[in-house]
C-alpha cells in the first residue's frame, strides 16, 4: 500500500513538474512572493521526481564573522596592461549584505578586477581599502585544488568541524555536506571518485567552511546540476555578508543580485541599477532606439558618410539575426523537454537524462544571448 501511495504521489509530482518548469524557464525578473513561491515549488518537485531529498530541518542561519563599518572601498582605481586600460578611475564603497553581479564579455578585465579587490594584484593608480574585519571567500575556476587521496568528509573537517550559527547553535561538517547533497555514504568516498560537478560543489563548500563574510564567486554555476544550484541559491539568499558574482547565468543572477557592474571595455565600469534581465531589456530598448534614430537620419540625409556607417554595421546586424534564429531553436527544444516532463509515464532515468540536457541547453542559450548582448551594446 505504501509503495502504491508513493507511486501516486510521484505521478502527481511529474505532472506538476512541467507547470513549474515552464514558469522557471521564462527567466522572470519579478521578485514577488508569488514568484519566489513558484521557484521553490519547482525545485521541491524536481527533488521529488528525482528521488533526491534535502534535509529541510537543516537551516543554514549562519552567524558569520561580523563586518566592520569599513568593508571594501575602491578609490579612483586604475589598472592597465601595456596600453590597454582594464579599470579606469573606478570608485565604490560596499555596504553590508550587498549583492553585486558582474557582467561583460570575456577578456574585458573581470578576473583582474576581482584580483584587485582581494589585493592579489596592485592597482597602477588609486587605492583599494579592505576593512579590518573583512574575510574573503574567493571561488574561481582556477582555484579547485583538492587532494584525491582524501575522503570527502576529511576535506571538510580539515578546515573546520562546524560553523557557528545564530543563538549559539552549530552546524557540523557532516550536516553542511548533507545540505550540499553529499549523503553520509558519499561523504566517505575519496575525492578521486567524484565527478567534475561534485568536485566544484565540494570546493565551494571548502570556502564556506572558512566562514567568510564577503563571498566572491567567479562562474559558480558551471557544471552544477539543477538541484545543487537550488542549494547554492538558498545559501546565498541566507548568507549574512556581501556577495560578488561573475556569471552569465541570467536566472541565477536575477535571483541573487541587487545591482550590476557592467564592464563595457576600455576600462569603463558602469553601475547598473537592476538585475541581468533588467539590463538585457535596457540593451534591447537602446538597440531599438538606435535603429529608430538611424532610420530617421537616413530619411533626412543620404550622404556618403551615413552610407558607410550602414555598411560597417551590416555584418553585425546579420550576426544578430543568426543568433536570434539559434536562440529560437534552443527555446523550441526547451519547450520539447517541458512537454516530455508532462508525460505521466516518464521514467526517473529519463528525467535525469533530460535534466542534464536542459542544463547544457541553458548554458548554450546563455552563451548565445551573451553574444547578442555584446553586439547590441
Amino acid at each position: 500500500i505504501r509503495q502504491e501511495t508513493q507511486g501516486v504521489e510521484l505521478d502527481k509530482a511529474r505532472k506538476l513538474l512541467k507547470k513549474e518548469l515552464d514558469w522557471v524557464n521564462r527567466s522572470p525578473s519579478a521578485r514577488t512572493t508569488k514568484a519566489k513561491s513558484c521557484v521553490d515549488a519547482y525545485y521541491e518537485l524536481n527533488e521529488k521526481v528525482s528521488g533526491k531529498q534535502v534535509d529541510k530541518d537543516i537551516q543554514i542561519d549562519i552567524k558569520g564573522q561580523r563586518l566592520g563599518k569599513k568593508i571594501l572601498e575602491l578609490h579612483n582605481v586604475g589598472k592597465r596592461f601595456g596600453d590597454t586600460p582594464i579599470v579606469e578611475g573606478f570608485s565604490y564603497k560596499f555596504k553590508k549584505e550587498e549583492r553585486v553581479g558582474i557582467l561583460g564579455p570575456n577578456g574585458v578585465g573581470k578576473s583582474t578586477f576581482l584580483k584587485l579587490i582581494t589585493e592579489e594584484m596592485r592597482p597602477d593608480s588609486g587605492k583599494v581599502v579592505v576593512g579590518g574585519n573583512t574575510v574573503f571567500g574567493y571561488y574561481s575556476q582556477d582555484g579547485i585544488q583538492l587532494k584525491d587521496d582524501k575522503r570527502v568528509i576529511e576535506v571538510i573537517q580539515d578546515i573546520a568541524e562546524f560553523i557557528p550559527m545564530e543563538k549559539g547553535q552549530k552546524i557540523t561538517a557532516p550536516q553542511m555536506l548533507e545540505r550540499f547533497l553529499f549523503s553520509r555514504k558519499q561523504q566517505q568516498v575519496y575525492v578521486s571518485q567524484l565527478s567534475g560537478g561534485e568536485r566544484r560543489r565540494l570546493y565551494l563548500l571548502t570556502l564556506l567552511m572558512k566562514n567568510p563574510n564577503f563571498l566572491i564567486l567567479d562562474e559558480p554555476t558551471n557544471d552544477l546540476d539543477i538541484l545543487t544550484l537550488n542549494v547554492v541559491d538558498d545559501f546565498l539568499l541566507e548568507f549574512p555578508g556581501c556577495v560578488i558574482i561573475v556569471s552569465h547565468d541570467r536566472y541565477f543572477m536575477d535571483k541573487i543580485v541587487d545591482h550590476m557592474f557592467i564592464f563595457e571595455g576600455n576600462g569603463n565600469i558602469r553601475d547598473f541599477n537592476g538585475d541581468y534581465s533588467d539590463y538585457r531589456k535596457d540593451l534591447k530598448d537602446r538597440e531599438r532606439e538606435q535603429r529608430r534614430v538611424e532610420r530617421a537620419e537616413q530619411q533626412k540625409d543620404t550622404i556618403a558618410p551615413q552610407q558607410i556607417q550602414r555598411q560597417r554595421t551590416q555584418e553585425e546586424r546579420k550576426e544578430m539575426n543568426r543568433l536570434e534564429k539559434d536562440i529560437a531553436k534552443l527555446e523550441a527544444r526547451k519547450a520539447e523537454i517541458m512537454a516530455l516532463f508532462n508525460q505521466s509515464d516518464i521514467a526517473l532515468s529519463e528525467i535525469e537524462k533530460l535534466s542534464k540536457e536542459l542544463a547544457t541547453l541553458t548554458e548554450t542559450l546563455e552563451e548565445k544571448e551573451m553574444k547578442w548582448l555584446e553586439l547590441a551594446e
